[in-house]
């Protein structure tokens, strides 16, 4: 594992896997990934019960990892892999809010759709980081915007400077490839995985 991603999802994590994969610290996982391999989700609810677990195991082939759930780990990961460099995603708190209001959480509060194992699966893990990062509580704003700055004040407080980028995803290439002591691509830094393409995502799921 060459870059662990503590920050949040929707401060940028797909633009930040594309851009980690472009730079050669790839491939890189995200909650995407977590979906596509109903193995995977068993692991991840495993962890997140608390149960032991081997890192290996999930990350095998992977250099990388941004976005839920292994942001919710991120401590037990920086302790696996001791050599990671960790990037913590960030982003103004308001802006942040309202994008996590308009798409993740409408998908982490449902509780109905198809019944495809792997989906159910899904809704088990997002139910549970809901419940034990946020308490359940996504409508509240106050207390979601704390959870955030919290969660990125712990970050920022446990991880060795020279370690940790604090990384903005409007701060485009330059920071990213400085921390990582690559040349800068001539290609604009990537941008994906906006509001309105999430919210017909999520759509879609909840239509099924």
């Amino acid at each position: 594992m060459l870059v662990i991603g503590a920050g949040f999802g929707r401060t940028g994590t797909l633009s930040v896997k594309a851009a980690l994969e472009r730079l050669g610290s790839g491939p890189c996982y995200h909650m995407l990934t977590a979906f596509e391999k109903p193995e995977h989700l068993r692991f991840w609810n495993a962890a997140q019960r608390g149960e032991p677990v081997e890192w290996s195991s999930v990350f095998d082939g992977y250099q990388s990892t941004v976005d839920w759930p292994g942001c919710a780990h991120w401590q037990d990961l920086l302790s696996r892999y001791p050599d990671a460099k960790v990037v913590l995603t960030v982003r103004d708190p308001e802006p942040w809010y309202e994008s996590f209001r308009e798409t993740l959480a409408p998908l982490w509060s449902a509780d109905g759709g198809s019944e495809d194992p792997g989906y159910r699966a899904y809704l088990e893990l997002v139910h549970r980081i809901s419940s034990h990062t946020f308490g359940g509580r996504l409508d509240d704003k106050a207390h979601v915007i704390s959870v955030f700055q919290r969660h990125n004040d712990s970050v920022a407080a446990a991880v060795p400077a020279d370690r940790l980028l604090v990384h903005e995803v409007k701060q485009g290439w330059a920071p990213l490839c400085e921390f990582l002591g690559v040349p800068v691509p001539e290609e604009e830094f990537p941008h994906l995985n906006d509001r309105v393409s999430f919210r017909e995502m999520v759509r879609r799921r909840l239509a099924t």
